[in-house]
């Protein structure tokens, strides 16, 4: 009898430590991985306590307050809480760069649970791999109209442009593939992954440009480039107007 009993026992036990061992992966499913899953949790509640209000209890959004996080993955979630653009203090005013609201930790936690409902992941831009020249080429063409050759930043009707220099790579190739606020969306139809490292590398590179012609005055083009020649110049001639006018009497 005892080891009948036994036996049924012993069986059971095997199959707890198989289903514990693939639990795991028919919960997470495709999603996250470990480390990012075991953030999930606490992620949840952090977004309850600190930005439900706006978004809603389940992350769907209310209307005419805050869109819906659903899809928005962990691309959007990233470039949003790293840049200090969320959480906003007035959901309809332009979002605009800030020092984080979260630490690394909670970020990585908030993150996680944005990602947990679907969307794209966060790019990792092989800026090492890519072209200055042609990230200088591509920003050229696509960026520099509303953020300026530099990276400068600017104003566009309806919207301030934010300058570049704070950004980092997976912030660039973020913003690029998001398309925040105003800013149109660029898919990997557009611009392929090598050439968001390129644009990312392109970037970083205005942080120390190369000023062949000298003085850099601000790195914002020719405005006060001009403006500089013009009170010199007039400041010259009027120098020697004076000269001229007190050797005439």
């Amino acid at each position: 009898m005892g080891n009948r009993a036994a036996l049924p026992l012993a069986a059971a036990a095997v199959i707890g430590v198989g289903l514990a061992l693939v639990a795991p992966g028919l919960a997470g499913g495709a999603s996250a991985p470990p480390s990012q899953g075991a953030a999930v949790a606490p992620g949840r509640a952090l977004y309850v306590e600190s930005c439900s209000s706006c978004h809603g209890m389940d992350a769907r959004g209310i209307r005419g307050v805050a869109p819906s996080l659903a899809g928005v993955g962990a691309l959007a979630a990233d470039f949003e809480l790293s840049t200090g653009r969320m959480p906003m203090s007035d959901p309809a005013a332009e979002p605009v760069r800030a020092p984080p609201a979260f630490g690394a930790s909670d970020r990585h936690d908030l993150v996680a649970y944005i990602a947990s409902l679907g969307g794209p992941g966060l790019p990792a831009p092989d800026v090492p791999d890519g072209s200055e020249a042609d990230g200088r080429r591509l920003f050229t063409q696509n960026c520099a109209g509303c953020h300026s050759v530099l990276g400068a930043g600017g104003v566009i009707t309806g919207a301030s442009v934010p300058a570049l220099q704070q950004a980092s790579a997976r912030q660039i190739a973020e913003a690029v593939r998001l398309g925040p606020y105003l800013m149109p969306r660029f898919g990997e139809g557009e611009l392929s992954d090598r050439d968001v490292a390129s644009v990312a590398r392109y970037v970083l590179a205005t942080r120390s440009p190369d000023d062949r012609g000298g003085w850099g005055i601000g790195h914002v083009g020719p405005v006060p480039e001009g403006l500089v020649a013009w009170l010199v110049g007039m400041t010259a001639m009027l120098g020697i107007a004076r000269l001229l006018g007190e050797r005439n009497r």
